[in-house]
């Protein structure tokens, strides 16, 4: 099935060539899961939302008006995953504001297929060698500038990784190209900061709301110490981590925990089919 579109509440995919969301990646989204109606999350993705909008002066629309569009769209799909676009709109030519803003609302849906031997056994990640840059006055937003986690994600094609770990420019670790990264090291459950680079993901405002966690720098030889490692994602949920090169981990109780946790949110865990061996 293809993804359903509506720009500004009517239906088509068509934006303005001149929208600065195109010519200069000026605006906001987020990515949500939707499952029978309803997007667990939608509280923790509103607010993120106007904190972008409020940082980028950026003219916030109507939450309920979007809420109720997202689940128009989702209409007919069990399980879904929609995104909220947000662009500054058209405007006058260069960087300047414009004077006045008229923003373009882009919205989508489509049915989302969950990997359940990545929810279930755990992904293989690698480190990857781009760095994501540091620039405190965009860092935690999920803003239209996604180059970085594009080179990320050009690095590999080997279907067996599921994920790459991304750095900061001082070589701590800092995400995945499309996940907030935890671990329990030294007993202790951690995750990098996201106040110079890197976004504030709302399932990691979730595991922090629910879990005690350190927010501290750690690099990737502190990471091969670390017991248990697992991504978190609004839309894939709570993803353990079973290798990076040599170094293997069981999903650990945290992420077990975390899981049973985001079902209890009415964000199921994909089924696995039966293993006649197991």
């Amino acid at each position: 099935m293809n993804a359903r579109f509506s720009v500004d509440f009517c239906d088509g995919g068509s934006v303005s060539a001149a929208d600065r969301g195109f010519t200069y990646g000026d605006g906001l989204f987020e990515t949500l899961r939707v499952v029978d109606g309803v997007v667990p999350l939608w509280a923790r993705h509103a607010a993120r939302l106007l904190d972008g909008c409020a940082r980028l002066q950026l003219q916030p629309p109507a939450l309920a008006a979007v809420r109720d569009e997202i689940l128009r769209l989702c209409t007919g799909l069990p399980d879904a995953v929609a995104r909220v676009t947000l662009s500054r709109g058209v405007g006058e030519r260069g960087y300047a504001l414009p004077q006045r803003q008229h923003p373009t609302l882009v919205t989508s849906a489509a049915p989302l297929a969950l990997d359940p031997v990545a929810t279930h056994d755990g992904l293989a990640v690698r480190v990857c060698t781009t760095r994501l840059a540091v620039q405190p006055a965009l860092a935690g937003l999920k803003h239209l500038n996604r180059l970085e986690q594009v080179l990320a994600r050009a690095e590999w094609s080997d279907a067996a990784i599921g994920e790459g770990l991304m750095c900061d420019m001082e070589g701590n670790l800092a995400c995945a190209t499309a996940a907030n990264l935890f671990a329990v090291i030294d007993g202790e459950l951690v995750t990098p900061p996201v106040d110079r680079c890197g976004v504030a993901g709302v399932a990691r405002a979730e595991v922090m709301a629910v879990r005690p966690v350190a927010v501290a720098s750690f690099t990737v030889a502190d990471l091969l110490r670390a017991s248990e490692v697992f991504l978190t994602s609004a839309v894939r949920g709570i993803l353990p981590v079973r290798a990076l090169g040599a170094r293997t981990w069981q999903p650990g109780p945290v992420a077990r925990a975390l899981q049973a946790h985001w079902a209890s949110l009415g964000l199921p865990l994909p089924n696995r089919a039966k293993d006649p061996d197991r």
